[in-house]
């Protein structure tokens, strides 16, 4: 809606109507998203399951084994190789080349996931496996505890030693590689110590005596041997260690790969789940990149707006009419989760090549958790971008959404079913609201309008409290908060149609009022005007018909006057003939009201036949 006056320019509010983001063609007779998700996760507590990070990482530790694992043997064995040359340094350089490769191999090795992908496995095989145990080396044997024989209690203690895990184990594995290169550097640097000793003594016998050159000869061999033999058993422990290191650590990534391998994505369950997530997500992410960018458009000219994305980030509040009975339950369970994914998303503005329109189209790229859409903007306008803006900053996305169920099912739903999902909804977004606007305080405390957000953000919080019935209080109050703050409007109901257009329509007259002057003996005739607009021509008929007003022509893009358009002007004739319509709602409070409405409109039928 735009506003203008011959004074200042035009204002301009954005509201996105979309029908509410839900996967349909998979029905929702077990329900819809959180639910489904709910379930899933109980099942998944006694599984395990990683995410595609950790599954990621898994991958990236196995390659660094796979590689760093030669590099430490190969030095280890030039060691060897070096110990027999009695060139002091030259067995340094060695060893300081064995002491960087296993620190490497070490610092891999020092990972998190692998201590607990080993815990894992033990529990998983312990408690799959109740007549088998595990030896240390990881062999899984049958258990014979459940044999008959004298001996079958010693043998269920020895199982019981058997499956007992110390957490600390990985530990002392990579902490056991990093002492046996310890004793070897301390050995080597021994030997050179020593060896030092030994050439200042055989110096200075030469100069006593020449005769003793010849012993000095047969002793530096003896002492090229003693080197050798003397680092031999570190270098076989290190490798024995570096070869049990290795060991774990490839069996742990490989389960979390395999693993992995099973769940399709991340924590997103089987793949039914995972098409009805990524199908409400696109939903959902569609309606906001609409309205980020029409947002972005009118907010080029606003500095605080502009801080505020880069700073902030950008409020995205999604408005749902859906009741909490039969199928809308379902569709308010797909909404919650589609809303709650947008906090993964971040938008990017970018300069596009030209002004040809399928430039200036949005783009999207990343991956599942991890989405960035690329907002294209004309030379011109994106020279009005903060630098923040123009290097590349990411604005993040802060989803928040609340309910109000209002259509007949919701009484249905407030008297003989469940309302709690609705009540669950509004007080969690709640607080996510009250810790944008406080991080909002916090970063542009001088924004305009700021100071307000405490009494608004008190006000919501008292009407989500009062529990009341079809309370769209606590709708207003979270739209203005929304305006207040520079925030994306989204309002949607079950198909985008009646009750949306209902309530954008009473939004938009309720901001000419506030903020335009528009006079109370004028607000029924504006909001009349605007739903004569927006709603279908058989739900206008009754609501004319109960307002004492009728619309004239047959077709609602058609006046009597001749103007066409999409938006026509409200044409309304008072002195046309009554129809006899009436509301869908109150034909559907009791089915004997309408028994009596087919009767009565039957009467009036004969009794004009008659006339």
């Amino acid at each position: 809606m735009e506003v203008t006056n011959p004074n200042s320019t035009g204002v301009w509010y954005d509201v996105i109507t979309f029908g509410a983001p839900a996967h349909h063609h998979q029905t929702f007779k077990h329900g819809g998203l959180k639910k489904l998700l709910s379930k899933h996760t109980k099942y998944r507590e006694s599984s395990v399951s990683y995410s595609q990070d950790e599954s990621s990482r898994a991958r990236e530790l196995l390659t660094s084994v796979a590689q760093l694992q030669p590099l430490v043997f190969g030095c280890a064995e030039e060691l060897l190789a070096v110990s027999l040359e009695l060139n002091a340094a030259r067995l340094q350089q060695v060893l300081d080349g064995l002491r960087r490769q296993t620190e490497q191999f070490v610092h891999a090795l020092k990972d998190e996931l692998v201590k607990i992908a080993l815990l894992a496995i033990h529990n998983q095989v312990t408690a799959n496996c109740s007549g088998s145990h595990v030896h240390s080396n990881g062999v899984l044997c049958e258990n014979s505890a459940n044999r008959e024989g004298p001996s079958s209690i010693g043998q269920q203690d020895d199982v019981r030693r058997d499956v007992a895990y110390d957490e600390e184990e990985w530990d002392r594995a990579w902490a056991n590689v990093a002492m046996s290169l310890n004793c070897i550097i301390a050995m080597v640097d021994r030997l050179q110590g020593r060896e030092q000793r030994h050439l200042e003594v055989t110096s200075a016998e030469q100069q006593e005596s020449p005769t003793n050159a010849h012993n000095s000869a047969s002793s530096s061999s003896s002492t090229a041997f003693s080197w050798q033999e003397q680092l031999l058993p570190l270098v076989v422990t290190l490798r024995d260690c570096v070869r049990e290191a290795v060991a774990k650590a490839r069996a742990a990534m490989t389960f979390v790969v395999l693993q992995g391998a099973v769940a399709p994505t991340v924590d997103q369950g089987p793949a039914q789940i995972v098409q009805r997530r990524h199908a409400v997500f696109s939903q959902a992410l569609s309606a906001l990149v609409c309205g980020f960018t029409l947002k972005l458009n009118v907010g080029l000219e606003d500095p605080d707006f502009l801080r505020q994305l880069h700073s902030v980030g950008i409020l995205a509040q999604f408005e749902s009419l859906l009741s909490t009975y039969g199928d809308e339950l379902g569709m308010l369970e797909d909404m919650e989760v589609g809303v709650s994914d947008l906090s993964q998303v971040a938008f990017t503005v970018t300069e596009a090549n030209t002004e040809q329109p399928d430039d200036l189209l949005p783009t999207l790229s990343g991956t599942w958790g991890s989405f960035v859409v690329e907002v294209q903007l004309t030379p011109e306008m994106f020279g009005l971008l903060p630098r923040e803006l123009k290097e590349g900053g990411l604005i993040r996305v802060h989803p928040v959404l609340f309910n109000i169920g209002i259509n007949q099912q919701q009484s249905l739903a407030e008297r003989f079913g469940d309302s709690s999902l609705q009540d669950t909804v509004n007080q969690q977004n709640c607080e996510r609201l009250r810790l944008y606007c406080k991080t909002l305080r916090d970063q542009l405390p001088h924004m305009a309008a700021v100071e307000s957000l405490s009494d608004l953000l008190s006000s919501l919080d008292r009407s989500i409290d009062t529990r009341k019935k079809k309370n769209v209080e606590v709708l207003w109050i979270a739209a203005t908060v929304c305006r207040t703050v520079n925030g994306v409007r989204l309002t949607s109901c079950k198909s985008a149609k009646d009750r949306t257009a209902m309530s954008v329509t009473l939004e938009q007259c309720v901001l000419l009022r506030e903020r335009h002057t528009l006079s109370e003996q004028h607000f029924n005739t504006a909001l009349d005007c605007m739903r004569r607009s927006r709603l279908s021509w058989g739900q206008m008929l009754g609501c004319y018909a109960q307002s004492g007003f009728t619309v004239s022509g047959s077709d609602p893009g058609e006046c009597p006057s001749g103007q066409r358009g999409p938006w026509p002007p409200l044409c309304l004739a008072p002195e046309a003939p009554r129809r006899h319509m009436y509301p869908v709602a109150f034909l559907l409070v009791t089915s004997h009201l309408l028994v009596l409405w087919l009767i009565l409109s039957l009467v009036l039928l004969l009794s004009r036949d008659c006339k």
